[in-house]
């Protein structure tokens, strides 16, 4: 079942975005005894707007969604990620005016499992932080990966 979030604006800054009602996207980290962090990566389909690149599991918020509601449902039908596992930790938006993009920050107390669970998907990947620069990743979040990755 769609939801009523699906679909395209333009921004202000005459960008064209996917959610009517803004899109979310959750930052899940594991974080080992040793200090090593992992992040939670979704390979976007190659059909997808700037697809295959490496992005957050998340998508279209939906008009009666808070952001954090919008990552978890997001991530949990791209991954089946075990949302009762996630610690949410807070939240930053970019905006662009009359459309925002929120990245919600969460913590995993492991690796949680996760498997392709959409077309939207190629994988999922926990991915050692320091090697997410280095991956195609979706323009959006190279934008935000210096600021989003400091919080």
């Amino acid at each position: 079942m769609r939801g009523d979030g699906d679909g395209w604006v333009v921004c202000a800054e005459n960008h064209r975005h996917w959610g009517r009602y803004g899109a979310a996207g959750l930052l899940l980290r594991h974080i080992e005894p040793s200090g090593k962090v992992s992040i939670l990566l979704q390979h976007r389909a190659v059909w997808s707007h700037h697809g295959d690149t490496w992005g957050l599991p998340g998508g279209a918020r939906d008009s009666g969604e808070t952001a954090e509601q919008a990552a978890l449902r997001e991530a949990y039908e791209e991954s089946g990620l075990d949302r009762e596992q996630v610690e949410i930790t807070g939240s930053w938006v970019d905006d662009h005016g009359g459309w925002s993009y929120t990245t919600v920050l969460a913590a995993a107390p492991s690796p949680l499992e996760v498997r392709v669970m959409s077309h939207e998907s190629i994988a999922l990947q926990w991915v050692p932080e320091w090697e997410v620069p280095a991956l195609p990743l979706h323009p959006g979040f190279a934008a935000t990966w210096p600021i989003v990755s400091g919080l």
